[in-house]
């Protein structure tokens, strides 16, 4: 079996593979350590025997009260084959060892291996009828991500639900469509019939949507700020999202920040980002005022040409619960996204491994009475 080495490697050979992919989740990029840096991070890669680097990773740091002793995470990675012949052990019994030698008590791990997918109208002949996305047969199902996470759990590897501690960090669920090649009239085809009457109603109603600069980010930040008080979320501060910006507009077309307007005022806003064929819709905000002019299905509409012009494969707008009951709150994150068409996605998803089990497990009481 082909034994793999862990080690420190330099930010530049971290820019340099992400570089040679076709997508690498963006909070796995050389750049997202600058937007965490309340957290320690180290760039990692993967080698052969012949020394070639296969694999890379950025790891964050979150050291924990008194015990001097770190948490580890790598959110939505690493980047490695998952499905090699030499088994994820190989991969990540060294991705172990190294953090151990780092200080690292406990590692998290997402990964982001696609288990399952569900179309729209699958979904939509599902509600009212299961509980939960889980509950209802997949459109398509890989059983080698259903063969990997079973190796997981044999090798020691944990995954919670939401409700046991830590949790999911970085959403197990997500919704996507596939851009690439589609002309307008085949994307606007994928719509529901209030999708395309809300993208008319907004043309009508003179929501006009243009590129933000970082300038914009107050305007942004005052309407997410709006956004929070009204669904009952913490909004992140202005610099955060000043660091965001800073940081991935390093890289070219890698941010973007959307601004819909209503007779010259902000009616609502949103931070696209794009990695290699993927593109993500990160952040949204609107305002109460316009609503009626459906500012928000604008964005979508613009952000999801724009993925496919930037030639990516896949618009990606993030995490979305499991929950098909209509009366829980969550439900309105899948009935939103619906209408745009595309499919449900279900990642093998976060995986945690105690390294010292016995101060995990404190550090787990420690959260659960926070």
């Amino acid at each position: 079996m082909t034994k793999y080495a862990v080690r420190t490697i330099t930010r530049d050979e971290h820019v340099a593979w992400v570089e040679t992919r076709e997508s690498v989740s963006f909070l796995q990029t050389p750049e997202w350590a600058d937007v965490k840096r309340e957290w320690r991070s180290e760039h990692v890669g993967w080698f052969d025997s012949a020394g070639a680097m296969v694999g890379a990773g950025l790891v964050l740091y979150r050291s924990a009260p008194v015990i001097g002793r770190s948490l580890a995470y790598l959110p939505e990675g690493p980047d490695i084959s998952w499905f090699s012949t030499e088994g994820v052990d190989a991969w990540l019994a060294p991705l172990v060892a190294h953090c151990k030698k780092h200080g690292a008590f406990s590692l998290k791990i997402g990964v982001p291996v696609v288990a399952a997918t569900w179309s729209a109208d699958t979904i939509k002949d599902a509600i009212g009828t299961a509980p939960r996305l889980k509950d209802v047969a997949p459109d398509s199902r890989d059983e080698r991500a259903d063969a990997l996470r079973a190796e997981l759990k044999r090798l020691g590897w944990k995954q919670k639900t939401a409700d046991e501690g830590f949790g999911d960090v970085q959403p197990r669920y997500v919704y996507t469509v596939t851009v690439d090649g589609k002309t307008d009239e085949e994307l606007l085809a994928g719509f529901n019939q209030l999708w395309r009457r809300n993208v008319k109603k907004a043309e009508k109603s003179g929501v006009t949507v243009r590129m933000g600069t970082r300038a914009d980010l107050p305007a942004f930040h005052e309407v997410y700020v709006e956004t929070a008080e009204r669904d009952h979320f913490r909004p992140r501060n202005l610099v955060y999202f000043e660091r965001f910006w800073d940081a991935l507009s390093i890289r070219n077309d890698r941010i973007r920040l959307f601004i819909a307007e209503v007779d010259g005022e902000v009616a609502a806003s949103t931070i696209w980002v794009r990695v290699g064929r993927h593109a993500w819709y990160s952040y949204g905000a609107s305002t109460t005022k316009h609503r009626d002019a459906r500012p928000s299905n604008a964005l979508q509409w613009a952000m999801l040409r724009a993925a496919r012009d930037a030639g990516c494969a896949t618009y990606d707008l993030r995490g979305i619960s499991d929950t098909l009951n209509e009366s829980d709150p969550l439900f309105g994150l899948i009935r939103f996204k619906l209408g745009i068409g595309g499919q449900a996605v279900e990642y093998v998803g976060e995986h945690d491994y105690a390294i010292n089990p016995w101060i995990a497990k404190l550090f787990e009481i420690y959260l659960a009475r926070r």
